[in-house]
């Protein structure tokens, strides 16, 4: 049994700790964090799993960034515990946050990974929008939460105003 809870400042370190480990410490120096950096993410939709004894099994956070001028969110990071991976944790906070973000009017969710696993949520590779490098084009993906939400947007990933 797990709780679904959205993440609080006193869990920062503790997700961050989960994100070294799955991750490596060098996953700060990615392109996509400096998007994120002095950046706020979007409180409501970073959400925790932890286990019946309050011990994190999984943590997924988003940010603000914008595309061609347009409000985005950023998808990432997304992970769960080496120990609880195969459990259908990531799938759970994927289709919770997804919906919540949808529910809060947000059109569109962009984020850099693996097209095979991200495709059964609705990602797909986008054509025109570019992540700083040295970021894989390939990885660049998308979902619109809206009916056409990608349609036209094209441009450079940018930082969201703080």
């Amino acid at each position: 049994m797990y709780r679904l809870e959205q993440e609080t400042k006193a869990d920062w370190w503790e997700v961050e700790g989960l994100y070294d480990l799955c991750f490596a410490p060098g996953r700060t120096a990615l392109s996509s964090y400096r998007l994120r950096d002095g950046v706020p993410t979007i409180a409501e939709l970073c959400l925790v799993l932890r286990d019946a004894d309050g011990v994190l099994a999984a943590a997924i956070r988003f940010w603000p960034a914008l595309v061609g001028g347009q409000d985005i969110l950023l998808l990432g990071p997304i992970a769960v515990h080496p120990t609880r991976q195969g459990e259908g944790l990531g799938a759970l906070l994927m289709t919770e946050s997804l919906a919540r973000a949808e529910r809060l009017g947000w059109a569109r969710v962009l984020l850099v990974g693996d097209a095979p696993y991200y495709q059964r949520f609705g990602f797909a590779k986008l054509q025109g929008v570019v992540m700083p490098p040295p970021t894989n084009p390939d990885r660049v993906l998308g979902l619109a939460l809206q009916e056409g939400a990608w349609d036209g947007v094209t441009g450079d990933v940018m930082r969201a105003s703080t």
